[in-house]
């Protein structure tokens, strides 16, 4: 576990913040002002007459303007996408940004219309079903693994190929209180603690962390757990979050939140203004 945890932007690529020209730009000033990492919504919808990008384009912009900062998905509706296609895209990612991607993988949600309005699936317990036979393809994928795979969901069929020459964790997400992805993000990398009504407080974050030991995340494994909200001086009045009180209850990312119907200038004085976490 970090000392002092990393810190990222987490945002929408909705209104302003579509214009993949900003996001670029945004990438830049994030790594010059000390930000660990960039990532991306993913969303076909917004809630409202706004611009949305796709965040995969984008982030190969970003990708190619930046040198050091972590770039992904937070998170990939996975069962409104195909697998294979999801796969290659991180891959390309990984290999453009050296390493440097992540992938956020969730079950979606609907509140835009993004499955309903598609004819996608909504009922929640197949889309789980949906997610962790996807997850199974995808890293069969980048481990160039021979796969010969009939499932509920998917029928695929691979050749041993190449694998992906960079690592490429994977984040889940957890809505609390129920956090019933526990047992799904102990599969993989890490897990990203979402709480519809506010930001996660520590007692959140050790409930979380001690389910996560009992679904068999030993305490010395590299495992990362990421929290978002609203805590930069730069907002004026940012929300009452104990920082530290979440970094010792085992958080290992914030996640600074910028949401699309803010002022733009706004949005960027806080990426300018730097990580509310500082390594000393």
């Amino acid at each position: 576990m970090n000392a002092t945890p990393n810190c990222g932007l987490y945002l929408p690529a909705f209104g302003p913040l579509a214009d993949p020209a900003v996001l670029v730009d945004l990438a830049r000033r994030a790594e010059a002002a000390g930000w660990d990492g960039v990532f991306l919504w993913e969303h076909i919808l917004s809630d409202g007459p706004w611009p949305v990008s796709d965040p995969w384009v984008a982030l190969g912009a970003m990708a190619a303007a930046t040198r050091r900062i972590r770039l992904g998905t937070l998170v990939t509706p996975i069962p409104r996408r195909r697998p294979w296609v999801v796969a290659r895209q991180a891959g390309t990612l990984s290999r453009l940004s050296g390493g440097r991607c992540v992938l956020g993988v969730g079950l979606g949600a609907d509140e835009y219309g993004d499955f309903s309005r598609f004819g996608d699936e909504t009922a929640l317990r197949t889309r789980a079903s949906m997610t962790d036979e996807a997850l199974t393809i995808v890293r069969a994928m980048w481990a160039g693994q021979a796969l010969d795979h009939t499932g509920d969901h998917y029928r695929v069929r691979l050749d041993a190929a190449q694998p992906e020459p960079y690592p490429i964790p994977i984040w889940i997400a957890g809505t609390l209180p129920e956090l019933r992805s526990l047992h799904r993000a102990a599969r993989f990398d890490g897990i990203v603690l979402l709480k519809p009504d506010r930001h996660p407080l520590p007692a959140d974050v050790s409930r979380a962390v001690a389910g996560l030991r009992a679904h068999g995340v030993a305490a010395d494994r590299l495992f990362e757990v990421a929290v978002a909200g609203d805590a930069s001086p730069a907002w004026g009045n940012p929300d009452d979050i104990d920082l530290p009180g979440l970094a010792g209850a085992g958080m290992t990312w914030w996640l600074e939140s910028l949401i699309h119907y803010d002022p733009l200038e706004l949005s960027l004085r806080v990426v300018d203004t730097g990580p509310p976490l500082r390594r000393g």
